[in-house]
């Protein structure tokens, strides 16, 4: 394994860190201003400042590169490791100006494997040219999720076409008006193998009988800037049968196929948090003083900032890992690396913003410093995607086959 840059990466790497410098970070303030004056806040995509951030993104050719392939930039899994962690340090508008933020970046991956040829031209090419937005339904509020065979909403044949009826919520994006289409799971066959009862549908927006009840909040905030969590009801909501993607009873491994590259794009990305959060933290304990001294010249505090980069390095070798397997063998091939990163990810990063929090003391936990909405961010990550204890439980049954497999092949030479 060999993670150094090759020139590709280092290119880009360059040009992003001076994107970022130049344009990301004097656009915040911009942004928020921006945004404050919207008659629509969820509507982030349409804030004046998004569309310079984009264009110069482009211009740079600082676009898709999240998606591998011929639709995107053609980077590999790890050569886009590095680029997602820069923008990590502020994802909310480095992530769409490079048009790489979730829940897009999944809902494209899908048509780009799995969509028809019509799909692709109707939905995802907008998509890459980022002309509209998507969203993805499969959280449900009524049946415990993390069990994705669970889903309950209905997705019935009618001739030809497709009746949907359900309820969901935490719809990622799916507050924005600019989200023109949804994807949605269900049931198509409740009576089938419990892996094989589910599949995936396209419902445009304005499709009759879905209805955006409300924004779902994240530990208080509303996540305008990402286009919100939404809660829809779909009563009786028809689509043609040609909005089906892949197969009937596709819907839970395209699901699998989704959310692979979703959590190592979350842990890349969840980096630059970390990173971030390990600046703050040192800035803020050379300028305060208590009792006599630097918080800097603390002991706890000094425990604290060398536990954080300890930590932190550890997940980005195990990041790296997760996606050189990913490019080498395939993503079932690195399954268990992407659930390791997503187990240690989310639970490290949380551990280390939450200590530079307590550096910054009360304001820390204010909306002057960008700590407490990371530490949303990141609390949400250790449900998003998986649970984590659907994880370790999947972790820990293939080592436990694993080393049961390894004993019995010690042991076979013995009862020859």
């Amino acid at each position: 394994m060999d993670f150094a840059h090759d020139s590709r990466t280092e290119e880009l790497r360059e040009s992003l860190l001076d994107f970022m410098a130049t344009h990301v970070y004097p656009a915040e303030p911009v942004f928020a201003e921006q945004h404050a004056r919207m008659a629509n806040p969820w509507a982030w995509s349409r804030v004046p400042v998004i569309a310079d951030l984009r264009a110069e993104a482009r211009r740079r050719g600082l676009w898709n590169l999240f998606l591998t392939g011929e639709h995107g930039a053609g980077l590999t899994n790890l050569q886009y490791a590095p680029l997602a962690e820069i923008t990590g340090r502020c994802a909310y508008l480095a992530a769409p100006a490079l048009n790489c933020g979730p829940p897009d970046t999944g809902n494209m991956e899908v048509l780009a494997m799995f969509g028809t040829d019509a799909q692709r031209k109707q939905w995802l090419d907008p998509l890459l040219r980022a002309e509209i937005r998507s969203a993805f339904a499969m959280t449900e509020p009524d049946v415990a999720s993390s069990d994705a065979t669970n889903i309950a909403t209905r997705i019935e044949r009618d001739g030809d076409e497709y009746v949907i009826n359900g309820r969901k919520w935490y719809s990622s994006g799916a507050m924005n008006p600019d989200a023109k289409i949804f994807i949605v799971m269900g049931k198509t066959d409740p009576a089938a193998d419990r892996h094989r009862q589910q599949s995936m549908i396209l419902v445009p927006r304005d499709t009759p009988g879905v209805d955006i009840l409300r924004g779902m909040e994240v530990l208080g905030y509303t996540d305008s800037e990402h286009g919100g969590h939404a809660e829809i009801v779909f009563r009786d909501v028809r689509v043609p049968a040609e909005n089906l993607i892949a197969g009937e009873g596709d819907g839970f491994a395209i699901a699998q196929a989704r959310l692979g590259p979703g959590r190592i794009h979350h842990c890349m990305r969840s980096l630059g948090v970390a990173e971030h959060a390990i600046e703050a933290m040192c800035a803020r304990a050379d300028q305060r003083v208590a009792f006599g001294k630097p918080l800097s010249r603390q002991g706890v505090i000094r425990d604290w900032i060398a536990e954080s980069r300890v930590r932190v390095e550890q997940l980005r070798l195990l990041c790296l890992k997760a996606a050189w397997l990913m490019d080498t063998v395939g993503n079932k091939g690195a399954h268990t690396e992407i659930q390791a990163i997503k187990i240690a990810t989310p639970a490290t990063v949380e551990w280390i913003v939450d200590k530079a929090i307590q550096v910054h003391g009360a304001g820390g936990l204010s909306q002057d410093f960008s700590l407490a909405r990371h530490f949303a961010g990141i609390r949400t990550l250790r449900l998003a995607d998986g649970p984590d204890e659907v994880h370790k439980n999947a972790l820990a049954r293939h080592e436990l086959n694993r080393q049961a497999a390894a004993r019995e092949a010690a042991l076979a030479p013995v009862r020859a």
